[in-house]
């Protein structure tokens, strides 16, 4: 969240970040060192739409409370600032620091104005900070990696060190191409190509904000796979903005997927369930993960939008969201290894000056008859982390009703006979801003010992839903009457069983 939200209006989240004011977009440079976690993002000083586009910059030291900084890296008459990464260059390859004090340098895109000299280009810059990221320089040789382009953006780098040997490798994509494109450096300043990737899977829209790391499976450092994130826009799942993955192996130079579908730039809707999505809603996308975060972990955060409708969302003042910090883990179910996505709890943060509200509310093992059972309005609100577990048996569907009142609900509903999750916001309220807004994502939901878990946690203007330990999420916006804080459990007929329920921030 904000350190101030004078210019709130009902919608503004309480655990999501969002500027205090103005438009945002992407996540940028996440980078953790000396002990805070630096957030970048995409974000137009000067207005609530899309322009101007420069890096702010907001910070933490646990990924739950943030504070807003001064905007980082400016545009001017000659670029937009456009996305990227930041590294701990630890070993002052760069040159811009010293050895007792290594610089944070970014990497980022120039989006060249018609004023500068390389009017129309997308090349990668640097920028770089000696004061732990309260003010940058931009480096006077830039762009160092120019390919001549108009849409070659978006580097993700980091630190490789392997057979190949040991350097910074960057990520970036030729984005109408639909190809991700990989490059090496000593020093980040002098780059030299490696190979491409793509294209492959989805192809229905452009490829942007690629990332690259490696993860142990099931936690055995001795098993690893390589992931490939690559964001899409159009063409994702549910429409619009998404996100996808590519599982496989990283030799230093090339980066060979295990899990292509399809090759080429062919697009076959009829496929679209069988490519690796990080999130089966509307709005996850430009996800990226944070470099050099402790232990090891993997963890990403996204933009909660999505660009069919982004720039109408109904906020006062401000306009975007990030998605709640999520950390990435690869794991075996079903037989083949996928990514396994757990949020970071807000809930959990207690003592740490926060109203959580009234305490949990929680439900016994019991039988779920056909019908809706509203919880208790002390249980209920616009900010609620919920924890539910679900026997279908014979029941044909099972379920929540949330942010209700009257007609109006948002429905998470699995359909027994299809073995599918679905989020139905077409009632949720405010649907009217754009055509495509009202919708109803569905991913498919293998039940395990024949229960279904639910982690959901409800926003002023968000739902993120995680299934069974995070196998499958769905991200979705919606925008109720603030009177809409009511929670239900249904069934549509007798047979189903409820095996628990816990929710905190009611009240």
């Amino acid at each position: 969240m904000t350190t101030t939200t004078a210019l709130g209006c009902q919608y503004r989240p309480q655990h999501h970040y969002t500027a205090d004011r103005n438009w945002l977009n992407d996540p940028n440079g996440l980078v953790y060192a000396n002990g805070t976690y630096h957030l970048f993002y995409q974000h137009n000083p000067s207005g609530n739409g899309w322009g101007n586009m420069s890096w702010g910059h907001a910070t933490s030291a646990d990924l739950l409370h943030w504070d807003e900084q001064p905007v980082a890296i400016a545009c001017d008459d000659q670029e937009a600032i456009f996305s990227g990464s930041a590294v701990l260059d630890g070993a002052n390859t760069s040159g811009f620091g010293t050895p007792d004090n290594p610089p944070l340098v970014a990497i980022y895109t120039s989006a060249y104005s018609p004023a500068s000299p390389l009017s129309g280009r997308q090349a990668q810059s640097l920028a770089y900070s000696t004061d732990n990221g309260a003010t940058w320089i931009k480096h006077a040789g830039n762009p160092v990696l120019d390919r001549g382009s108009a849409d070659f953006r978006d580097p993700k780098v980091f630190w490789y060190d392997g057979a190949a040997g040991s350097y910074w490798v960057m990520v970036a994509v030729e984005a109408m191409d639909r190809e991700a494109v990989l490059y090496k450096s000593a020093d980040l300043k002098a780059w030299e190509y490696l190979s491409t990737f793509g294209p492959a899977n989805a192809t229905g829209g452009v490829w942007e904000c690629p990332d690259l790391f490696e993860l142990p499976v099931d936690g055995n450092p001795g098993n690893t796979k390589w992931v490939l994130v690559v964001n899409l826009n159009p063409g994702g799942i549910a429409g619009g903005s998404a996100g996808q993955y590519f599982l496989g192996t990283f030799d230093g130079v090339a980066f060979v997927s295990e899990t292509t579908v399809t090759e080429g730039l062919q697009k076959d809707e009829s496929r679209m369930a069988e490519y690796g999505w990080l999130d089966w809603g509307r709005d996850y996308y430009a996800a990226v993960s944070f470099s050099n975060a402790p232990d090891g972990r993997r963890l990403m955060i996204g933009w909660m939008n999505n660009w069919e409708y982004g720039a109408l969302t109904p906020t006062d003042g401000w306009r975007g969201a990030m998605s709640l910090v999520r950390e990435v883990r690869l794991a075996v179910r079903g037989g083949r290894v996928v990514p396994m996505q757990t949020a970071l709890d807000p809930f959990e943060s207690v003592g740490a000056g926060r109203n959580l509200g009234a305490s949990p509310y929680s439900e016994a093992a019991r039988p779920l008859p056909a019908g809706t059972h509203w919880i208790p309005a002390e249980a209920s609100g616009d900010v609620l982390r919920i924890d539910a577990e679900f026997e279908p048996g014979a029941a044909g569907e099972v379920g929540l009703l949330l942010r209700a009142s009257g007609a109006e609900r948002t429905v998470l509903a699995y359909r027994c006979a299809t073995g599918v999750l679905s989020l139905d916001r077409t009632a949720s309220g405010n649907t009217d801003f754009h055509e495509s807004f009202a919708s109803l994502e569905s991913v498919p939901v293998p039940l395990e010992n024949g229960r279904l878990r639910l982690r959901i946690f409800l926003d002023r203007c968000s739902v993120e839903v995680f299934a069974q330990d995070g196998l499958a999420t769905i991200t979705d916006q919606v925008f109720p009457a603030e009177s809409s804080t009511q929670v239900g459990l249904f069934a549509d007929r007798d047979g189903g069983r409820l095996v628990s329920l816990a929710i905190v921030g009611g009240g």
